[in-house]
């Protein structure tokens, strides 16, 4: 009779709950795939400056020969960072992360990251934690390290505070088309929050135009999401339907790069594989492949 395959809970867990003391290896961790591992990489820059107590989520960690080769923040989203080079040393880490995540449930709304592991990551974790709402194996991750290859749009700037209340509709607008619902949740709710601190931070890219019954609107947007380990990630990019298909976003995105490399020299996105018209745009602006990333919505 075949042996029975132990399930993530009867596996040995290998991987502990990092402290403090423990950022700076994280750190040099995630530096080894610095565009890889960028959204993991701000939020431990965050910790260094809070605590991670304070940092909204839980650190793991997995060590090899007594070296920390792999981490995984736990946080709103689950994002793993596992650069180990022997894929046996890779896939012991993930058993470890999984033998976590499955111990503890389900807190986070995503599992998002470079491919690998978050495929890796879910096919351990698949049984333990059901209602998976759609799996994007496939997102290709792309940088500029170089000035745009496009003409900057000269409208496009940092959203100011006082167009928060015309930002935000754009901004649900943009993730509701994008994930499938919206994210509104209230005035004072999460994601009101995070649009309001990218606006303060000047992190809110944007270009005005009159709408229809001639009031100021968003004709184009896009954030920083994440700016770490001298990578800064594009994210939430979006046009109004009424002017997609006459360039705003090579533009847009060229001027975003150009006020991005203020901050990191570094520009990155990942975008989904079917979205072709914004892949062939990015290219237009200079963007080029480097790996892929996947994401795992609930």
């Amino acid at each position: 009779m075949a042996a029975r395959r132990a399930t993530v809970l009867e596996r040995r867990p290998g991987a502990r709950v990092l402290a403090d003391v423990d950022l700076v290896a994280a750190l040099g961790v995630c530096a080894q795939d610095p565009v890889g591992s960028v959204l993991a990489t701000a939020r431990l820059e965050h910790a260094r400056t809070v605590g991670l107590r304070s940092a909204g989520g839980t650190l793991w960690g997995y060590q090899h020969a007594g070296t920390l080769v792999a981490v995984c923040w736990a946080g709103a989203n689950m994002v793993p960072v596992v650069p180990a080079a022997d894929p046996a040393v890779a896939g012991a880490a993930l058993d470890a992360f999984a033998f976590l995540a499955a111990k503890q449930g389900r807190r986070c709304s995503s599992l998002v990251g470079p491919a690998p592991a978050v495929l890796g990551l879910w096919e351990r974790l698949r049984q333990a934690w059901p209602g998976v709402r759609e799996i994007r194996d496939d997102q290709p991750s792309m940088v500029i390290d170089h000035a745009p290859l496009r003409a900057p749009d000269p409208l496009v700037r940092r959203s100011r505070p006082e167009e928060y209340d015309t930002v935000l509709p754009a901004c649900v607008r943009m993730f509701t088309e994008e994930v499938g619902y919206s994210p509104a949740s209230g005035p004072h709710g999460p994601y009101e929050t995070r649009v309001r601190s990218l606006v303060a931070q000047g992190r809110s890219f944007v270009r005005m135009e009159p709408g229809p019954d001639g009031t100021a609107r968003v004709a184009f947007k896009a954030e920083l999401g994440a700016i770490a380990g001298g990578v800064a990630q594009v994210q939430g990019v979006w046009v109004t339907p009424d002017r997609r298909g006459v360039r705003l976003s090579e533009h847009g995105m060229a001027a975003v790069v150009e006020l991005a490399r203020e901050l990191a020299p570094v520009v990155s996105l990942y975008v989904n594989d079917y979205n072709a018209r914004a892949i062939a745009a990015y290219r237009a602006v200079g963007f080029r492949q480097v790996g892929s990333y996947a994401t795992v919505l609930f």
